[in-house]
């Protein structure tokens, strides 16, 4: 019976309350390991058997048995030898150690060996490990399920460093970058050669420039969202403040609304549009690897305040009309769909689409119809945008109800936020009973909404409006102490930053007044505190650090977790969570660690393995518990380059 898994923390309970000796508790770990078990002797030194040797072994397995009971209900946090933790042979050395220490019980810290990673090839210099065009042949092109979320097996994931292209350089900084940025960064051609007649982007020297133009907005995207918001006012007055952009190309839509006060979540697939998310993040823009297809987004529902479409070639009303209700689901009550393209205004732009003004007027009536029964109210509509507004009145969901209609009300067999690897359903997801929470209209207007606790906060187990006071409170405190620790915090050098494991945003929401953004991330095995996230006025995603996040490599400036490595480490080991850091880090880009100091020396040598340059310091409040680590990884090139 293998003893892998069983924390430390167990034994030290049965030794500190003197429920088993060091040698029980060596007996029980020989036993359990298949080990030879340890003789007795008699005075002219032969082995004899130890009396009551069935009493002996049935207290042993009973020993055993409470250890994998404390273990299991504490998460545990010794693993098997081969992944690299501490195995249960080691236990017995760690806690003999402790008693013999007269009476200071500080945990032993957790020590590695010494590692070293290999540089990848210089053709995984744009590697995203669940989106990857090379295993695309392993899957289906059938709603374009190749470009969902296909992480490798563990058999086949890369444990090397993504090196950075030829000629890398530091990137542009904010505000410069939105207008620019350097094409050896991001060298792609394709793109360029065909979007540059749109204005999406051109390649001056060496430099990518971004007009400011698209598809559907050629005077260029200020004149577009000028009329956007003169068909919705709501943009203006704060009432409006988070985003979808679905296609984004390079997120020239959601960099004008930044300028306005909307946070935007710029969302597209890896496709053959070449890093149309890397040249986004490029320019410090906010944006994720997605696509509406087989499965949810990684969102929780009634969410956004508004999503937008242009000219994105999603098929609306193809399968049912089922990514539109992927819409509804993430759009809160109340909030706004805007479309341009097609077949919006298919009276005057039908033959420039390849197609006839008939087919284009059953499709646009077919859409009206969908969004009609799914609760959506033709807002407003002018030239080539037009609005809709999801209902935030229980009325017309209630008919939903019908045996007879289409398409039909969810059943209570999916949670609503449950959007990790979830399977698109052809129904709606009505908001329910506490549809006053979350509509547009009773969430504060921003920045009030920032500070206030939403109502959803009593949603999450442990939520009250106290428990995110005091966590709002607790992170004006540690940001400025981080500002102190790590001076460039604040300043143009960081622009975009990922709190890897946020409970409401607290981070985020102290970094505020600082030209920067902050992508919330959310454990998809924890608490659901996303939808909270949200009604602040922030953005973020489910995600599990199991696996590789949805973005490009070099797309951060500023990593930051609290507690992280002891929460997910009992899943997996813990140098893909620093594989996957190093890959999404930009070089010159930092990480900022608060972790228990079980972990730290561990955590340092793994850092070094990463060639980071990293400092320890003491939290705001000197503990024995946990420690900060400050790192900065360094840039380099791959052997390969040229």
């Amino acid at each position: 019976m293998s003893m892998c898994g069983i924390s430390v923390f167990s034994y030290h309970l049965l030794l500190e309350f003197g429920l088993v000796s060091i040698v029980e508790l060596h007996l029980v770990l020989k036993s359990s390991q298949g080990l030879p078990k340890m003789k007795h002797k008699d005075s002219d030194g032969k082995p004899i058997n130890p009396p009551d040797g069935g009493s002996k072994l049935f207290t042993r397995s009973l020993l055993l048995l409470v250890l994998c009971g404390i273990s299991f209900y504490l998460g545990g946090l010794v693993f098997c030898p081969e992944k690299n933790y501490l195995a249960a042979k080691d236990v017995a050395k760690i806690e003999t150690k402790e008693v013999e220490s007269k009476g200071n019980s500080a945990v032993v810290p957790l020590r590695i060996r010494s590692v070293s990673f290999p540089e990848c090839s210089i053709d995984y210099q744009d590697y995203t490990p669940c989106t990857d065009p090379r295993r695309w042949r392993k899957y289906g092109y059938y709603r374009l399920t190749l470009m969902e979320r296909h992480c490798p097996p563990i058999s086949e994931r890369k444990e090397c460093l993504v090196p950075p292209p030829s000629g890398y350089k530091y990137p542009i900084r904010w505000p410069k970058s939105k207008n620019e940025c350097w094409y050896r960064n991001v060298p792609y051609d394709w793109i360029n050669k065909q979007k540059s007649n749109q204005h999406w982007l051109k390649k001056e020297g060496e430099k990518f420039i971004f007009p400011g133009g698209g598809t559907m907005f050629p005077n260029g995207v200020g004149a577009y969202v000028d009329l956007m918001q003169d068909l919705i006012p709501q943009m203006k007055d704060g009432t409006v403040r988070t985003a979808i952009d679905t296609g984004c190309g390079v997120a020239s839509w959601g960099g004008d609304l930044l300028d306005r006060g909307i946070l935007t979540v710029s969302l597209a697939p890896r496709d053959n549009h070449e890093a149309q998310v890397q040249f986004a993040l490029e320019r410090g823009i906010p944006a994720i690897l997605g696509i509406i297809s087989t499965q949810r987004l990684p969102f929780p529902s009634n969410s956004f305040d508004m999503a937008h479409c242009s000219r994105c070639l999603i098929p609306w009303a193809e399968f049912g009309g089922i990514y539109l209700m992927e819409i509804h689901r993430i759009l809160r009550p109340g909030g706004f769909w805007v479309l341009s393209g097609p077949p919006v205004n298919y009276e005057n732009h039908w033959q420039g689409w390849n197609t006839t003004i008939e087919e284009q007027k059953s499709n646009y009536d077919k859409l009206q119809e969908l969004l009609t029964s799914m609760c959506f109210k033709l807002f407003k509509k002018k030239d080539d945008i037009a609005v809709w507004q999801k209902a935030s009145n229980e009325s017309c969901y209630k008919k939903l109800s019908n045996p007879d209609a289409y398409p039909p009300k969810c059943d209570d067999g999916t949670e609503p936020d449950s959007a990790w690897y979830t399977p698109l359903r052809p129904c709606v997801v009505t908001p329910g009973p506490n549809i006053k929470k979350t509509s547009l209209k009773s969430v504060p207007k921003w920045p009030e909404r920032l500070h206030t606790a939403p109502e959803r906060v009593s949603d999450v187990s442990g939520g009250s409006a106290g428990a995110f006071k005091h966590d709002d409170s607790k992170w004006k405190v540690r940001a400025k102490h981080y500002k102190k620790l790590l001076p460039a915090l604040g300043t143009d050098t960081i622009r975009n930053v990922m709190d890897m494991n946020t409970v409401y945003g607290g981070f985020a929401a102290a970094l505020i007044s600082d030209r920067l953004w902050v992508m919330n991330v959310v454990s998809s095995y924890g608490s659901n505190t996303l939808q909270v996230v949200y009604d602040r006025g922030l953005i973020g995603t489910y995600h599990d650090w199991c696996e590789a996040f949805s973005t490009y490599p070099r797309t951060y400036d500023l990593l930051h977790f609290d507690g992280l490595i002891t929460a997910e480490s009992h899943r997996c080991e813990m140098k893909y969570f620093f594989l996957e850091m190093d890959r999404i880090l930009r070089p010159g880009g930092y990480v900022i660690i608060r972790e228990s100091n079980y972990f730290m020396d561990a955590i340092a040598t793994m850092a070094k393995a990463l060639r980071w340059g990293c400092h320890k310091e003491k939290p705001e409040y000197e503990t024995e518990k946990e420690s900060i680590l400050i790192c900065q990884k360094k840039l380099w090139y791959s052997k390969e380059s040229s």
